[in-house]
């Protein structure tokens, strides 16, 4: 097998492993912060959301919030499993190429 393959697949993964680093530490944060907003409840929010104009209530901006960090964590984990590939399938090149 060409080693300048197993060192691209090997540096593939690490970066994928940063990658769902950066993201899990996102989702986190960004959930962290929503759960305060949503606690709080600020009347400016609803007005950010066009609330006024299209009667957004608290209900729909939850329902809108867990949604899409739903589809984030969704998106995150096939990051994951990716990564996850690509981790043993560098390992099976080098095992491969000794």
């Amino acid at each position: 097998m060409d080693n300048s393959f197993t060192k691209r697949v090997c540096c593939a993964a690490a970066a994928g492993w940063w990658t769902v680093l950066v993201g899990a530490i996102w989702l986190t944060a960004s959930w962290l912060i929503w759960l305060c907003i949503l606690h709080i409840r600020p009347a400016w929010l609803l007005t950010l959301w066009g609330g006024g104009e299209l009667g957004l209530g608290w209900e729909q901006v939850q329902s809108i919030t867990l949604t899409f960090m739903a589809v984030a964590k969704l998106i995150l984990m096939t990051v994951l499993l990716v990564t996850l590939w690509l981790t043993l399938w560098s390992r099976r090149l080098k095992r491969i190429a000794d």
